[in-house]
């Protein structure tokens, strides 16, 4: 140790370095930290990751890890709406293109003209490069990449089936080179995985937010007998069973949807582990029972299609989403009806007269024959006690015959009459829908019955019956009057 050497002087020296280090406001921590984050090393194809440190009219200035800041063209970074949708701090993740003194330049992917050097470094590195499909070929697509050509099989252009090549003509995408031989004069892309890569980042983003009960807009994107599945979200589909599909009953989807239609749906339960996602539209929508009584109230008149039929009646749609029942009793005043399928068919448009309406249970009554209008109303106007009419043979029974006067109004022959009549064997050979005279002894309009007998000689019935039946049906009127005078003439 040297003679003139002093302790206290060295101490001195060093205090007086911590005293400089300390107004400098950096310890050697942040020096060397520092000196570690200049010696980084970037090479052109990098993927970075950096932070937006300034926004600018024409671009936009990032921070790269470096003391060289990198940037990236904001015309690059605008959405569809040519919106820049980032904000000072948001971070990004982009390619390095090109490295000169005091600049890194920056793209969301590898392209431009003047870069063809680095096209084997993509192909190497699974960088994308941009393309623009210039035309269709044998088997896929003709794309140019900075100046040169590659080729695209027709699947792998999209994540889906090509149903129409010609619409990828013309449009500029990022691609994948899988295949680069012969310095570039043999490239072959795809943009299938890309999209595969974008849509599962996309998958994860929109599971992290969606919730069951969401509304969503969709695209209807495959029918099946069963439902329809409907893309919400690039890459991300959804079920709806053909039950929830529309308050209306339906027997198929195609019924009120196509392919590419527009169409709002609820989720109603979502499997972010599977992906599997059960929505519903007519759930999106207002019950329709809900407004039923500012549509319909008892009385009224309406039409209506039959959704089906079963034996006891048919289900009747008047409005979408809202079915009543027509029961067999409720169809006709006309005719016995023993089941629905007998008068009305599924798809038949059909009046109908609403009768009741039980709103908790949803349920509606309807009539068809009240819309016909009830034939035995001023039945005792039409008819009277021993008033002679014409009838048709409805039905016959070991107890006697059912006479129809008019559609919707049967009376009964009862078998004594039949017996004490002048030719009982001649009314027994009558056959279902043959003519027969009778006479009115009885009407109860209330329980809607009508007594019938049998008056008069039968031969002369026979032959005013193969007369005059086709010309008249019901009261007899001029014709009863040429009956008796026959009945008369026969007398004397």
């Amino acid at each position: 140790m040297p003679d003139d050497f002093n302790e206290s002087e060295m101490m001195d020296d060093e205090n007086a370095g911590d005293e400089n280090n300390a107004d400098s406001g950096e310890s050697f921590a942040d020096l060397f930290e520092s000196y570690m984050t200049e010696q980084k090393e970037l090479n052109v194809g990098d993927r970075i990751q950096g932070e937006i440190i300034s926004i600018g009219d024409k671009n936009v200035f990032i921070n790269t890890g470096t003391k060289t800041d990198g940037v990236v063209e904001k015309g690059e970074l605008l959405d569809k709406d040519n919106e820049l949708p980032y904000k000072k701090g948001d971070r990004l993740d982009l390619y390095i293109v090109a490295i000169s003194d005091g600049e890194i330049r920056l793209s969301k992917a590898i392209s431009g003209a003047g870069m063809d050097h680095l096209l084997h470094d993509a192909y190497k590195t699974r960088i994308p490069v941009e393309g623009k499909v210039t035309e269709t070929c044998k088997g896929g697509f003709r794309v140019s990449i900075m100046n040169k050509t590659a080729f695209c099989p027709i699947s792998q252009i999209d994540t889906q089936y090509v149903e129409t090549p010609e619409a990828y003509v013309g449009n500029t995408y990022e691609f994948l080179l899988t295949k680069f031989e012969d310095r570039g004069k043999n490239i072959i892309v795809s943009r299938r995985d890309l999209l595969k890569k974008q849509q599962e980042a996309a998958r994860k983003e929109f599971f992290s937010k969606v919730q069951t009960g969401d509304i969503m807009d969709a695209t209807v994107k495959t029918i099946m007998p069963y439902g329809a599945f409907v893309e919400i979200y690039p890459g991300v589909e959804g079920l709806i069973h053909i039950s929830e599909l529309s308050w209306s009953r339906l027997g198929h989807p195609d019924e009120m949807i196509k392919t590419g239609d527009p169409i709002k749906a609820k989720i109603l339960d979502i499997n972010k582990d599977t992906g599997k996602i059960s929505m519903s539209a007519r759930q999106a929508e207002t019950d329709p029972w809900l407004t039923v009584n500012q549509q319909f109230k008892a009385g009224d008149k309406t039409e209506g299609k039959v959704t089906r039929c079963m034996d006891f009646g048919a289900f009747v749609e008047i409005a979408p989403g809202i079915e009543g029942l027509v029961h067999v009793s409720e169809m006709s005043y006309q005719k016995r009806i023993s089941k629905a399928s007998d008068v009305v068919g599924p798809g038949d448009v059909i009046s109908v007269m609403v009768k009741e309406i039980d709103l908790p249970n949803k349920r509606i009554s309807l009539s068809m024959k009240a819309v016909e209008g009830d034939p035995w109303m001023n039945i005792e106007q039409k008819y009277a006690a021993g008033q002679q009419v014409f009838g048709r043979v409805e039905k016959k029974e070991s107890f006697g015959y059912f006479v129809q006067l008019e559609p919707g109004v049967t009376g009964m022959l009862p078998k004594s009459k039949i017996s004490a009549s002048h030719n009982p064997g001649d009314i027994e050979k009558l056959k279902i829908d043959d003519p027969i005279a009778v006479t009115i002894e009885e009407i109860k309009p209330r329980e809607r019955k009508i007594s019938l007998g049998v008056e008069g000689d039968t031969d002369d019935w026979k032959a005013f019956v193969k007369k005059e039946a086709p010309l008249s049906f019901g009261a007899l009127g001029d014709l009863g009057q040429k009956l008796q005078s026959a009945m008369n003439s026969k007398k004397k």
